[in-house]
């Protein structure tokens, strides 16, 4: 099978890469066809007008005929290629990979647009589009494949689910905690992750020590940070296993947004990747994969308190830490792990190639 993974897609984002190295790894010869628009920025989501002028002119620039391929993926963030991409696909079949709806994240949970106006508005007729175009649409979970299909309009049916998982040339297992116990948070500074949760269970916890890693929408909540939080504001892709592990725990997400319930982040398959215990919120999404107390710790999202005790809890009980290490990498690698998603993968697309073919 000959896959053409097509669009302005971020090269650097985990999803992508991942996903081309399961495929390759799968058998299947992968070729792409990309505009760079995203990748020189830390923050892929800032909206203004030089982003649009830039999706623009890319979009100008895909319109050259690729060479011959079976089936066209459409990377994230892609959907304002997918114009652009039935035009290439020239009949073939057409899989959208968006890993998230525009709607859904900038004004659902980032807020940065009023539900109401004109570019919600906007942003939800793109999303519409761009899901109703492909001949099939990828989700991360079934709790996200059921969300889109609501957006969109389109039937359960024409959804596949994927798990994320993680890029294992560099999140291997390796966990060796140090001491003092600290919990890692690894991610960008934005509502999805809750932040302002983690911030106020160091400041009932001062006895804990929490690193947290990356910025973004909420650096300003840092600012008062409590004594007990190192703030590092960048570290390079490549140096986060080290960071990982020496951690005496990894931090997922614990916001109370509707997108919050829906995703398991990148962080969570990187921690269990690495055999690093993981804590992050019981939600039905995390509840598709993870086991509390077997593979992670599950807390109520949003609450301080309940997140302290699962700290407590781990940084006082070393076996815990061990068993919910093996745990968790055991559930990697039965579940997520590059070569089992490979194969899923590898089902999706053989399933829209038939499917295009009988019609």
């Amino acid at each position: 099978m000959r896959v053409l993974y097509f669009g302005t897609y971020d090269r650097d984002y985990p999803r992508n890469a991942q996903v081309i190295s399961c495929l390759r790894g799968a058998g299947a010869e992968v070729v792409e066809q990309h505009v760079s628009v995203w990748e020189p920025r830390r923050d892929t989501w800032a909206a203004g007008v030089a982003s649009a002028v830039r999706v623009g002119v890319s979009e100008l620039r895909l319109l050259r005929r690729p060479k011959g391929f079976d089936v066209l993926i459409v990377g994230y963030p892609g959907h304002f290629d997918m114009p652009a991409a039935r035009r290439a696909a020239r009949g073939k079949p057409v899989v959208f990979n968006p890993l998230v709806s525009l709607y859904d994240t900038l004004v659902g949970d980032r807020h940065r647009f009023r539900a109401r106006s004109f570019a919600a508005r906007t942003l939800l007729a793109v999303d519409r589009r761009a899901f109703r175009g492909a001949d099939l649409v990828v989700a991360d979970t079934h709790a996200h494949a059921e969300f889109l299909a609501g957006l969109a309009g389109i039937p359960c049916a024409k959804i596949e689910v994927c798990l994320v998982g993680a890029e294992e040339r560099i999140f291997r297992p390796g966990w060796r905690p140090e001491e003092p116990f600290t919990a890692l948070f690894v991610g960008k500074l934005i509502p999805l992750h809750g932040v302002d949760t983690i911030l106020e269970a160091a400041r009932l916890a001062p006895e804990l020590r929490l690193r947290i890693v990356g910025s973004g929408q909420l650096d300003a909540l840092l600012d008062g940070r409590p004594e007990n939080v190192e703030w590092v504001r960048w570290a390079e892709y490549e140096a986060l296993p080290r960071e990982l592990d020496r951690a005496g725990c990894a931090l997922g997400i614990f916001g109370t947004s509707a997108k919050a319930q829906r995703v398991i982040p990148n962080k969570a398959y990187q921690a269990l990747a690495c055999g690093v215990p993981l804590v992050t919120g019981d939600t039905p999404a995390a509840r598709e994969l993870l086991v509390d107390g077997e593979s992670a710790l599950l807390v109520v999202p949003g609450d301080a308190e309940a997140l302290v005790a699962a700290l407590r809890r781990l940084a006082g009980d070393p076996e815990l830490a061990r068993h919910l290490s093996g745990g968790g990498l055991y559930t990697y690698q039965q579940r997520a792990s590059e070569e089992v998603l490979g194969r899923r993968w590898v089902e999706v697309l053989e399933r829209a190639l038939g499917e295009k073919q009988r019609r």
